[in-house]
């Protein structure tokens, strides 16, 4: 396993001169969108900051989510990589990037929604660094569709809401943790971290950001997909009620009689009457083996 870096003070928004955003926005005719979650990077500074957290090597294949402005892109191309991808939402963005980076054959230029983008294409070139400033609204969905692809990736950096990036990060026990922590540690170790000032975005958001850095875990924690299955079937019923005792989340989650729950947790050395938050992945892992197969959740948890 690897062992989590030591992050950085937080980065202060007046740590460099930034680039004016605005007017390139502009001049592309692009408002930033609230729907979207467009906060556009404008710190020097922090672009630098993530790119290095990336560790670009002659040869990588680098995959950028949402390159807006194109601020990391040209950092990143800067690099000898062998490719760079760009998945951009906004056409009028990408015809800017698809013109800046015109002469350079290893960048290509994907316009649409990352989440409905095929990205067989992108992966099978093999082990490819993830990038990205991702949109506030949706970088939750984005990492959930990047897990599935975790095999294929060597290391991802991306940007998050800072509440979200805590709660991706938590270790169980904290008050931060939650699902969405147990759903990440099955497919990434976190292997870096630093808070972004929320100065250093065009518009401002409301609050921070963070970075995270993650690498993919190798072995994978289930065998089959039917084994992930049933390890995000479990974390899904022992979240769905966090407060209420694991025996008593489970219950009203799964369709299990008492008897059967009560001999899982005891197969699974787990007391009924701690709370989810309290387990670590390895004890998810052991209720999902322990728990009857194939789980059944209620209809209205399915």
């Amino acid at each position: 396993m690897r062992s989590a870096r030591k992050s950085r003070p937080r980065v202060s928004a007046e740590s460099s001169a930034p680039t004016r955003a605005a007017p390139a926005l502009a001049a592309a005719g692009v408002r930033p969108a609230k729907s979207r979650g467009q906060n556009f990077l404008v710190q020097s500074a922090i672009a630098d900051r993530i790119v290095e957290a990336a560790a670009l090597a002659p040869g990588d294949h680098v995959l950028e989510i949402g390159p807006g402005l194109g601020m990391l892109s040209e950092r990143i191309a800067a690099h000898r990589v062998a490719s760079l991808t760009m998945i951009e939402i906004d056409p009028r963005l990408a015809e800017r990037l698809a013109a800046r980076f015109a002469g350079d054959r290893r960048a290509r230029i994907v316009v649409g929604d990352f989440l409905e983008s095929d990205l067989a294409g992108v992966f099978a070139r093999g082990p490819v660094k993830v990038m990205g400033n991702l949109p506030f609204n949706s970088a939750a969905a984005i990492l959930r569709r990047l897990c599935g692809w975790s095999r294929a990736i060597e290391l991802a950096v991306l940007m998050f809401q800072r509440e979200v990036g805590e709660r991706i990060r938590a270790a169980a026990g904290t008050s931060a943790y939650g699902a969405l922590s147990a759903y990440t540690a099955i497919y990434w170790e976190i292997a870096g971290h630093f808070r972004v000032a929320a100065g250093s975005f065009h518009p401002r958001p409301k609050v921070d950001a963070e970075v995270l850095s993650f690498a993919p875990r190798d072995p994978l924690p289930f065998n089959s997909p039917a084994g992930e299955q049933a390890l995000l079937a479990t974390i899904r019923a022992a979240f769905r009620a966090p407060r209420k005792t694991l025996r008593n989340a489970l219950a009203t989650a799964l369709a299990l009689d008492g008897p059967a729950l009560d001999a899982a947790l005891a197969r699974a050395a787990i007391d009924p009457a701690a709370r989810a938050a309290t387990l670590a992945l390895d004890d998810l892992i052991r209720l999902a083996h322990a728990l009857p197969q194939p789980l059944t959740l209620n209809h209205r948890d399915a």
